[in-house]
């Protein structure tokens, strides 16, 4: 669901989470780790922010649909 302008946000988040996992962060870390993991829809009020939800059990998942095409 993201586009290439999402790159560095990943990146972030992943390294944020990263170190939090592996018990090195700060408390600014781990915060900006749940900021990022709402801006992108990771988590339950991030995917209500970004007007996601996940399909119920049994239903069928709408199809994915790219941006743009992938060469």
């Amino acid at each position: 669901m993201w586009d290439d302008s999402f790159t560095s946000t990943v990146a972030m988040y992943v390294a944020h989470v990263s170190a939090v996992v592996a018990g090195e962060a700060s408390a600014w870390q781990a915060q900006e780790a749940r900021h990022l993991s709402d801006r992108l829809g990771l988590s339950p009020a991030g995917l209500i922010a970004c007007g996601w939800r996940l399909p119920d059990p049994g239903e069928t998942p709408a199809p994915v649909v790219p941006l743009r095409a992938v060469p």
